[in-house]
């Protein structure tokens, strides 16, 4: 018998606009890249709100600065380790909608959930309201702590954190009203 190497899923390949990628920095970009090769590890075809906030909270140190002390960003990144040994299981192969995505919205071509286009546009449009040209890692977590029904936020709050202060707390910091 010939031993094959292990099936990797097939994730879509990515898509992205053009424009939307001008928008992000390069620090922002690198964190989608993450959250896309957390994807795929987990088993999902889809980058989800939980992803990105695992990334971002990994690699941006303005974004850990949002949360309030060092014990509730360790129990967000408790549940965010969970997820791939338990806790996450029921999302896995379901796509994550949580109905902020306007009708007809499908990010699936782009490899990203419609929760996660609705969050990707937003922390763009919160930039731009800002007076900057490209979206930082604050203006993701803005966006994704202000998706009530998306999976960032089912696992702020089971961590303790709540989405609405933590995004006023973002808008208070200097330079992110």
């Amino acid at each position: 018998m010939q031993n094959r190497p292990p099936r990797i899923p097939q994730q879509p390949a990515p898509n992205h606009r053009a424009e939307l990628d001008a928008r992000l920095t390069d620090e922002l970009a690198a964190v989608v890249t993450s959250a896309r090769r957390r994807a795929l590890r987990d088993g999902d075809r889809q980058i989800d709100t939980a992803h990105l906030l695992h990334s971002l909270i990994e690699s941006d140190p303005a974004v850990r600065t949002a949360f309030d002390g060092g014990p509730q960003l360790a129990r967000v990144l408790g549940y965010l380790v969970q997820r791939s040994i338990g806790y996450g299981l029921r999302w896995q192969g379901s796509v994550e909608n949580s109905g902020a995505a306007p009708p007809g919205a499908d990010a699936g071509a782009e490899g990203w959930s419609p929760s996660v286009a609705t969050a990707m546009a937003g922390a763009s449009r919160r930039a731009r309201a800002c007076g900057r040209e490209q979206a930082g890692g604050l203006d993701l977590l803005a966006a994704l702590a202000a998706d009530r029904g998306s999976r960032a936020v089912e696992v702020l709050e089971r961590a303790g954190v709540d989405a609405v202060l933590l995004a006023d707390r973002i808008v208070e910091m200097p330079g992110r009203g």
